[in-house]
């Protein structure tokens, strides 16, 4: 299956969290969107690596998205090297996706900075012929994405672009919250974390409010390219 948009992340809930928005826009537009999560999550504070399996296919359905992997990094340790390389490029070159994202290589978490290097070094190595993988055996052609965009987690960047998700941040909120572990919940004796907080989702609607000011829509969430991006102006043009 090639799919349209491929999102790389450290942890399953970062995708949610980040740009959950944006993949459901996408996916409401028919287009194939899928999602592999470098580690199972087994550090952290609240909730297993069972807990987040079961919560993660739960928002993929939410989603409505096309695949969700995960490529069992160890949680923690999400540093460029060429194992984890390789793995994301087996990733790449079985969905073949138009456009790939990954975490800002600027975060508060490690992981999320080491994922984003991680994929971005995946990306070129995977457009080259004498990169060899294979996927259940059977070797890979090299192939490369046209785009790698970076999402915003903690840290914030000047966006290159803003994705409007007026219509879907319902659906993102929803997602968030499929991982129930995770948030906040009065009913549990679970340690509090930098996410469980009870503010925290009040705080995601509140960038996503910011973002969508920025464009003159009621949310948005941003974006960040390395390279130029094309204005194409055939929108503006009359059928």
């Amino acid at each position: 299956m090639n799919l349209d948009f491929l999102v790389f992340t450290a942890h399953p809930d970062d995708a949610e969290i980040s740009i959950g928005g944006t993949i459901a826009k996408l996916v409401k537009q028919n287009l194939k969107v899928g999602i592999v999560d470098l580690t199972k999550g087994e550090l952290g504070t609240r909730g297993t690596a069972e807990t987040r399996k079961s919560e993660a296919e739960e928002a993929s359905k939410i989603l409505g998205i096309e695949i969700r992997e995960n490529l069992n990094i160890p949680d923690g340790k999400v540093r460029p090297c060429k194992e984890y390389v390789d793995k994301v490029i087996v990733k790449i070159r079985k969905y073949r996706p138009k456009i790939i994202c990954a975490p800002y290589f600027n975060d508060r978490h490690p992981d999320h900075i080491g994922a984003g290097q991680i994929v971005k070094e995946a990306m070129f190595l995977s457009g080259l012929p004498k990169i060899e993988t294979t996927d259940n055996g059977i070797t890979q052609e090299a192939y490369r994405p046209e785009k790698l965009f970076y999402f915003m987690m903690t840290y914030e960047f000047d966006p290159t672009f803003i994705v409007d998700i007026s219509d879907t941040l319902e659906t993102k909120i929803k997602a968030i919250k499929a991982f129930k572990t995770q948030f906040y919940d009065p009913d549990t004796n679970a340690p509090e974390t930098f996410i469980s907080k009870p503010d925290f989702l009040r705080n995601i609607e509140a960038r996503a409010k910011i973002y969508g000011f920025e464009i003159r829509k009621e949310y948005g969430e941003p974006f960040y390219s390395e390279e130029k991006i094309e204005l194409d102006f055939s929108w503006m043009l009359n059928d």
